[in-house]
């Protein structure tokens, strides 16, 4: 059974990404790299979220772990 995630921060990350470059989005909260995975998700039976860039751009990626647009804000951590 998976463990809950862990809200890492209660607003989104903004994060430069490259065109083409695999990123890899924390969906447990557990890392110390955020938003990114550092593999403490481990044993929570949670995975991240992996996803290619389609342009060098600025994204913001939640924070909060509670999006229903994985792994970018959508707003949600206002309700939290």
């Amino acid at each position: 059974m998976a463990e809950d995630p862990i809200p890492a921060q209660l607003g989104p990350y903004e994060v430069e990404v490259e065109e083409g470059r695999r990123y890899a989005w924390c969906r447990c909260g557990r890392s110390s790299k955020q938003p990114f995975c550092d593999g403490t998700h481990k044993d929570t039976g949670i995975e991240p979220l992996i996803f290619t860039a389609e342009k060098t751009e600025t994204l913001y990626l939640c924070g909060c772990k509670d999006t229903g647009d994985a792994p970018f804000c959508d707003g949600s951590h206002n309700l939290l």
